[in-house]
């Protein structure tokens, strides 16, 4: 898949670590975005299986401290998020200060094959 090449040649990752960590990142979206996650999956089908390549262990955790923390408001919501993908990079091995190089590669990718709306959609959530 032309996204996870571009996630193993930029930010020299494995190609398992590189799907597990795109998938956190969408379920993280998908989470966050609810029913309007379809206009993801429409435009970038793989997606889904990503979401299935990321580590399982944890993430409701973290879905709980980003739901709490969304509901006290504000940063801390989004706090809340990413520290559930912190403990799933932990997992994939890998640091948590590469979230915030694959949330704009794959902000990239995703503006490339579906166009800014669904973009911006994205990017509303992944905001690091």
């Amino acid at each position: 898949m032309e996204l996870i090449n571009q996630l193993v040649s930029s930010l020299d990752v494995s190609e398992d670590q590189a799907k597990g960590g795109a998938g956190l990142i969408f379920s993280y979206a998908k989470e966050k975005l609810g029913g309007d996650f379809s206009q993801v999956t429409d435009a970038i089908p793989e997606a889904t299986n990503l979401i299935d390549k990321a580590p399982s262990e944890g993430g409701s955790l973290g879905g709980m401290l980003g739901g709490v923390a969304s509901t006290i408001g504000g940063s801390l919501g989004d706090a809340g998020g990413l520290m559930s993908l912190a403990g799933g990079f932990s997992k994939l091995g890998l640091d948590s200060g590469l979230i915030g190089k694959f949330v704009p590669i794959i902000l990239s990718f995703v503006q490339g094959k579906a166009g800014d709306g669904v973009k911006n959609l994205l990017a509303g959530v992944l905001k690091i």
